[in-house]
């Protein structure tokens, strides 16, 4: 596994084999980046399940000016801390919580985002859970966009205030990415 493109290009990174994850494959990731990159400069990001960090580095690495990485498996943070060495602190900080604790958090303290990454473990029925939370709330910056990775498809028709952007499928791998409408 590895950074694909931008400053960090190349930077291997550990974590591939981290039980219980499933890394964003090379070429999807290649492929996701291309959908997104007029959205990364200076954008805030949250990388929900954040595992070895694969998709808030590559967000970092092509323009993001923050990333927060959220998981709750102390062997990921770990991994993910050693695989942010070399990477400009400032620019990244680290969560240990399960995903509904981190929502939370960020309404506590008002935080919000342009670009959210949602990558739960398959077993985890909870996209259309978080959707939801992320609407109620206000998680996601006017025209922020959510991408989200899922093998099986557990969404609603509709999402107040969301526009269904893009869908990809790549084999077992499927796609979405939501953009929030303009208030």
């Amino acid at each position: 596994m590895r950074i694909i493109s931008g400053k960090y290009k190349g930077k291997k990174l550990d974590g591939y084999d981290i039980q219980g994850t499933r890394p964003t494959q090379d070429r999807v990731k290649e492929s996701l980046f291309a959908m997104i990159q007029n959205d990364l400069y200076d954008s805030a990001v949250l990388d929900l399940f954040a595992g070895s960090g694969n998709l808030g580095i590559e967000a970092l690495s092509n323009g993001a000016s923050l990333s927060y990485f959220v998981d709750n498996n102390i062997k990921c943070i770990g991994v993910l801390k050693r695989n942010l060495k070399g990477i400009d602190a400032n620019t990244t900080i680290i969560l240990n919580l399960d995903y509904q604790k981190a929502l939370d958090y960020f309404k506590e303290h008002q935080i919000s985002f342009d670009i959210i990454f949602l990558d739960p473990p398959y077993h985890l029925d909870c996209l259309d859970y978080i959707l939801e939370k992320i609407i109620e709330y206000n998680l996601l910056n006017d025209e922020g966009i959510i991408v989200c990775e899922y093998e099986f498809d557990c969404f609603k028709e509709n999402y107040v205030g969301f526009v269904l952007e893009k869908e990809r499928k790549y084999g077992y791998k499927n796609i979405r990415i939501y953009r929030k409408e303009k208030r």
